[in-house]
């Protein structure tokens, strides 16, 4: 019996897929639920499972868009499973060699020819008067001679690489990364982005979690009292307290939430992945960092699905990870407004009149002037900047233990 193998829905929105990468080769028996290709949609990279078992015919290559209940295979179950081990793999050099790009090098001159690819008197004076060895270069005069206008040629090339590698690689960019592409053009397009900086003294957090880090992980399993959960924190606090940044445009209509999604900007394989953190403005501590901590495997591992990234009423990035001092990030739509964290670099402020040294991070909210004022971001970055500078207060309640659940 022939199976045909359709491509699944991802998700209601999605009409087609991207074939990223075969697992199996055509003629292959594979076995029931085995993983046969990795597909992009345009929100994440999924995993297509064998639907029996059987030996194998691709319908589709890599790199083609294929419609959501399309055959990509065909599965023939009636063909017995090989014994013993699996037969070699077919070498493809000839696919090697046509990705390999030569680089021309000029043959030597016969020792017999040498003299006469003297310069002439004219092409001697430039050669001399720009420092160029004539045996760097190849004459196209009569016996290899080196004119004039080699002379010149040469002196005009002056500055240009040679000797180094100069190939290219073009690649198709995923399915995803087009969408990503396409949505964050659109949303520098089609918003009146903005971009308010402030900065943060990160000095009672680190003392936070330097009394309670050990204690928290011991009890919590494993889980690692981070920073993120105390900006998560403090954002769903900003949030509450200036709705108009948790707010979206529909057409003429502001669309307001009475609960913060919180989407998480997190490094996948297959890019950057913006899993959402639900209702993280009733999650504790522990809650924020255990659910970023999960997401964060899944979008490692390439597990990460559709529904883990749909939602969201407000972006948190931290670029501060890869090393960023300052940076405008760009709004995630259909949102209104997104924090970015950066790096923490001890730099000497003034407190209480004196100058001291402390550890210290940039924050940026960009956000869309059409939905937002001045006031309300304004307001709403200073509300986490008072909130991580006050943690114990405005974080935990004056009780840290209670609020780390220890």
């Amino acid at each position: 019996m022939i199976l045909e193998m359709k491509v699944p829905s991802p998700g209601e929105s999605i009409k087609e897929v991207e074939i990223a990468t075969w697992l199996v080769k055509d003629g292959d028996y594979v076995e029931k639920d085995q993983a046969i290709a990795e597909v992009d949609s345009d929100k994440a990279t999924l995993e297509l499972p064998a639907e029996a078992s059987g030996v194998i015919t691709l319908k589709a290559e890599e790199g083609d868009a294929v419609a959501v209940g399309a055959v990509v295979c065909l599965i023939d179950t009636a063909a017995a499973k090989p014994s013993g081990s699996a037969p070699a793999p077919v070498a493809e050099a000839p696919k090697a060699e046509e990705k390999k790009v030569a680089t021309p090098v000029a043959p030597p001159a016969p020792a017999a020819t040498y003299a006469a690819q003297a310069p002439s008197p004219a092409a001697r004076k430039i050669l001399d008067e720009k420092n160029i060895q004539p045996s760097d270069i190849v004459g196209t005069g009569k016996d290899g001679r080196i004119t004039k206008e080699d002379a010149v040629n040469a002196v005009a090339s002056m500055g240009t690489p040679t000797g180094g590698n100069r190939g290219a690689e073009r690649v198709k960019l995923s399915m995803l990364r087009r969408k990503v592409a396409e949505r964050l053009v659109a949303a520098k397009n089609d918003t009146a982005m903005l971009t308010t900086f402030n900065e943060v003294n990160m000095t009672p957090i680190n003392n936070l979690r330097n009394e309670y880090k050990d204690a928290f992980k011991a009890k919590h399993g494993g889980v690692s009292l981070g920073f993120m959960s105390f900006f998560t924190k403090a954002v769903t606090r900003a949030l509450q307290l200036y709705p108009d940044v948790n707010s979206m445009i529909d057409g003429d209509y502001k669309v307001a939430y009475d609960f913060c999604d919180i989407s998480i900007a997190v490094s996948g394989p297959k890019g950057l992945m913006v899993p959402v953190v639900r209702n993280a403005e009733n999650l504790t501590f522990r809650g924020i960092e255990a659910e970023i901590k999960r997401l964060a495997i899944k979008a490692r591992d390439g597990q990460i699905t559709v529904d883990d990234m749909t939602g969201g009423t407000f972006t948190i990035t931290n670029g501060g990870v890869f090393g960023s001092m300052l940076s405008t990030p760009i709004i995630n739509p259909p949102q209104s407004g997104i924090l970015g964290m950066h790096n923490i670099i001890e730099r000497p402020i003034a407190v209480n009149g004196k100058v001291e040294i402390h550890p210290m991070m940039y924050v940026a909210l960009s956000y869309d002037h059409r939905i937002i004022d001045g006031r309300e971001s304004v307001g709403f970055l200073v509300a986490v900047k008072e909130a991580l500078e006050n943690p114990v207060e405005l974080l935990c309640d004056n009780n840290p233990k209670k609020a780390f659940e220890l």
